[in-house]
This record gives structure tokens, sequence and C-alpha cells, in this order.
């Protein structure tokens, strides 16, 4: 073991420029796999804790909501008066809508633009604000029907929003569903936030539920997308929500983790891609890796001919070879990993200033892990069956001439 190491070691010495171009390459395998990982989880954590946030156990629709069109059809026909129903049943705490529509915002009349507006009751903790507060409307506000004309006028909007319009806290701003409406309707902007607007993927603004509805004209069907349902602490969430599907069949009823699941399923076809890339990446590594280490192999073959010619057997060569695929491995792996937090870091800046998504990229350690077990395992694996192919093929001929 000794001397195969040492002929490891000696033809590493030998070829730096070749041993840092493996490294590199073992490098960008791992980084690859931990980048695509991160992101991934990432994305599902991003749902789990966007609804964790909103702190509620039920959540009723109508199939299919798809939030990436701004919630443009809102199918609950009179939410105000479903949210007051399920308020007063003993095993329900308290019940909200939420409506989700496209609006033309801007602090001029004539120069307006179109992003998603969130209609909710009232604002949380998780909107971390940058500057100014959030609003909320005290029950007897919240259980009226909502108003024929905007009741606050208040709005919270995305920073990115506020520097495009160069507005702040305390200053005007038109609001409307189309750019005729907007000219009849002033909000002051109160707080500045992206919260929402990691959810979405666009720059949103927030505003009191019924604010929105009368801005949208559906103050008299009372539409929303969502109504939401805080479950009383001594009640059983899979309970109420088989009540309440009886109660409502014609709408689609769920608990927190199976909004998730559906908002997974919804989205089948962009986690069937992350998973086919990290996949990709995967399989990219394991067959780069190979090449590179049938190319060392060959590159070699006239140094393990002269091995073989002196009598080292088959494994020997194999295990100079795997020694060496040991080795980059270790050394592409921890190079990898420690490229791995600025690259998240730099891919996190870029998705908030562009997408609006604020870390995006989670990188627990598991990540970590197996981006290194890959250099590992894959590199000395992949080494040993290139150098045991490669002891086949050194012959005396490789050393004529």
């Amino acid at each position: 073991m000794r001397a195969v190491a040492g002929i490891a070691f000696a033809q590493l010495r030998r070829s730096p420029g070749r041993t840092v171009l493996t490294v590199l390459a073992v490098t960008l395998a791992v980084l690859s796999v931990t980048i695509l990982a991160s992101l991934g989880i990432g994305v599902l954590e991003k749902g789990e804790k966007g609804l964790n946030n909103a702190d509620r156990d039920i959540w009723i629709s109508r199939e299919p909501v798809n939030p990436a069109v701004s919630g443009t059809e809102n199918p609950i026909v009179g939410s105000h008066d479903m949210a007051v129903n399920l308020t007063k049943r003993d095993d329900i705490k308290s019940a909200s809508p939420i409506a989700m529509y496209d609006v033309y915002i801007g602090s001029n009349e004539s120069d307006l633009q179109r992003r998603p507006a969130i209609g909710v009751q009232e604002t949380h903790d998780g909107f971390e604000f940058e500057a100014g507060h959030g609003f909320e409307l005290d029950a007897e506000a919240a259980a009226r029907p909502p108003p024929d004309e905007p009741r606050t006028g208040k709005i919270v909007i995305d920073p990115r929003t506020a520097a495009e319009l160069d507005v702040s806290v305390g200053d005007a701003v038109y609001v409307g569903t189309s750019r005729e409406t907007a000219r009849k309707y002033e909000f002051t902007v109160i707080g500045t936030s992206g919260y929402y607007s990691q959810y979405l993927g666009a720059p949103a603004v927030t505003v009191p539920l019924g604010d929105l509805q009368a801005v949208a004209g559906t103050s008299g069907t009372d539409r929303a997308t969502f109504v939401t349902a805080d479950v009383a602490d001594d009640a059983d969430r899979a309970t109420v929500r088989d009540e309440l599907s009886e109660a409502y069949p014609e709408y689609e009823v769920r608990t927190s983790d199976e909004q998730v699941e559906g908002m997974i399923e919804q989205r089948s076809v962009v986690l069937a891609s992350g998973a086919t890339l990290v996949g990709l990446a995967i399989v990219g590594g394991v067959i780069l890796t190979a090449n590179l280490f049938a190319l060392v192999a060959h590159q070699q073959r006239e140094e393990l001919a002269a091995l073989r010619a002196i009598g080292l057997s088959r494994r020997v060569l194999a295990g100079t070879i795997g020694v060496q695929g040991l080795i980059i491995g270790l050394l592409g792996g921890l190079v990898g990993l420690a490229v791995t937090p600025p690259a998240v870091l730099g891919l996190n800046r870029f998705s908030t200033s562009v997408l609006g998504f604020e870390r995006l990229l989670r990188t627990p350690l598991e990540v970590y892990a197996g981006g290194f077990t890959l250099a590992i395992c894959v590199g000395t694996v992949v080494a040993l069956v290139a150098g045991w192919r490669a002891g086949r093929y050194a012959r005396i001929s490789h050393l004529e001439g």
C-alpha cells in the first residue's frame, strides 16, 4: 500500500498541470450538484415558510388556483360571509379571505405600471418592513361586506416598485385594475416590503382586502382567491377539514400541509425539471470524472507498461490510479465546498435584485455532505475502474521506440 501511494503521489507531482485541471473538473462537478440541490431545497422551503408565516391551518379554494397569473380569477363568491360563518364555529378561532388581482400603479396618472396585488385584512410580522408599517382592520370592519369605495386608502409596496416610482412612505400613488380606473383611486404608501413578491416572483403590492375589491369592482360579489382559517387549539385540523369539505362541496378544503403539496403538484413540471437537472448534474459529473481518469490512465500508459514489465500486478496498477482518484476527489471536493458559499451568496443577491426572491438558495449540511461524498466516492471508484482497464492494455510495445 505504501508503494502504491508513493507511485500515485509521484505521478501527480510529475504532471502538475494535469493534476490541477483534473481537480478543477471535479470541483465544477461538485459545485453544480451543490448549487442545484441548494436551489431545489430553497424553493421548497420558501413555499413552506410562506404558509407557516401566514399562520393558517385551513385553506379553502376552488381548483385550479394559479398564483403565477396573480390570481386574476378569484373563484370564491361571498368570501366575507363565508369567513364570518367559519368564525362562528367552535372549532375555528378566526377566518379571513385573501384576494389576488393585477393592478396598475404609479405616482403619475399617465405613467402606470402593472403589478400583482394581494388583498388581505391585516399584515403580520413576517413582512419585515424596510420602511413604515402595515395595516390591520378591527374585527367589526373585517366582518362587514366590502365597501363600494376604498375605505382606508392605504397600500404597502415592494421596495423596487418604490424606487422605480420614486416614492416613499407618506407619498400618494394611483391604483386601479385598468389605466382608466387608476386615475380615480389614490392610495397612501404606509410601508415598503417585498414579502409577497418572494412568492409571486414579481414586485407585489399589498392592499386592505375591501379596498382592493372596491378598486376591482367586485365588492358586490365579494370575490376572493382563498378563505383561510385558524383552527382552535383543542380541535383536530383533519377533522375540521373533513367537516368543511362536506359543508362546502363546491370548494377544495386543505390543511396547510396539503396546500404545500398542492402547490408542488401544480408545479410538477418545474420540479421535475429541477430534479432532472440535479440528476443530469450527478450523471454529468460521473461521466466527466470517468473521462478524466480514463485520459489520466491513458496518458500514463508508458509508466504503467513499465511497471507491468517489472512484474507488478494489474491490481497494483489499478491501485495507483485509484489513489490518484482519491487524492484528486478529496482536493476537488474541498475546493468545491469552499467555493459553494460565495457562489450561493452571489446567486442569492442576483435573485433578490432581479427576481425578488431573498435567500432562494439554501445550503444545509446535507448539501455539503452529498457533494463531498460524490467527489470522494465517484473519484475513487471511477479511477479504480479506469486503472483496472488501463492495466489490461499496458503492454511492452508501449515502451518500444
